[in-house]
């Protein structure tokens, strides 16, 4: 009797797991949408600055930092579904899901340090703007050393694939790994995942993980991450180019 007790445990664990994984893929593909509409506010934006729409920008900045706030909701909300996913255990009594789902994200949102007007979604949204007429002036209150800085952060934790040797941005399929996040070229490092058998350790220098085939996939994320790091990276390119001619401009002054 106790034996079948666990199973039928084991299979409502089993089931509520198969719940939660479908769950955070739909809220998965809400949050990638919601990436994508910050990244159009902020193109949008950048077009209302060039025609000196002040009211228009700071209008749409306000609703780019109520996205963002959502956005961090609806990721809290994915670790949430996850977390009780992986370790629900069925008691005597009846579960109430949504009580437990949202004592589980109240949570995560109290131990969050998450602001949404220092999103750094915003802050480039911000920096964008900034740069239609300021290019190579740091924003008020801020350094240049303080805009390199948040100008090149991003989630990607490698720029180039460690087997292949080529930046991320020209990998024609990349993929990450679930484990540690690493980004490689797709074929390298599915060949070099078979060649290793069972010990396909990461090929990032340092790294521990061990990978597996199925848990290194091209998620969500990294091709929207790829894309606004090449953005970027064209974004500060421009702004040295400026700076380039300001210097010149200045010494031609000073002769």
């Amino acid at each position: 009797m106790a034996s079948t007790s666990a199973s039928r445990g084991d299979g409502v664990s089993g089931r509520l797991r198969n719940a939660a994984a479908t769950l955070c893929n739909d809220n998965q593909s809400l949050i990638v949408e919601a990436r994508k509409v910050l990244t159009l506010l902020k193109e949008v934006g950048v077009d209302l600055e060039r025609d000196n729409e002040s009211q228009m920008v700071k209008e749409l900045e306000d609703a780019a930092i109520q996205l963002a706030e959502t956005y961090g909701d609806c990721m809290l909300q994915s670790s949430a579904i996850e977390s009780i996913g992986n370790s629900y255990q069925p008691g005597t009594e009846l579960t109430d899901f949504k009580k437990l789902l949202m004592d589980e994200f109240t949570k995560r949102k109290a131990s969050s340090s998450s602001i949404p007007e220092k999103d750094p979604l915003i802050r480039h949204f911000r920096e964008a703007v900034w740069n239609v007429h300021h290019a190579g002036e740091p924003m008020p209150g801020e350094e240049q050393e303080d805009i390199i800085m948040t100008s090149t952060q991003s989630n990607l934790l490698n720029i180039t694939c460690p087997l292949s040797g080529k930046p991320i941005s020209e990998l024609a399929e990349p993929v990450r790994s679930a484990e540690c996040k690493h980004i490689y070229e797709k074929t390298a490092i599915m060949a070099y995942i078979k060649s290793k058998n069972t010990n396909a350790r990461c090929p990032i220098a340092g790294c521990p993980r061990i990978l597996q085939a199925a848990k290194v996939v091209c998620d969500a994320f990294l091709l929207i991450e790829i894309e606004e790091m090449k953005s970027m990276s064209k974004q500060t390119a421009r702004t040295e180019v400026i700076e380039d001619f300001t210097a010149l401009d200045d010494e031609e002054d000073n002769e």
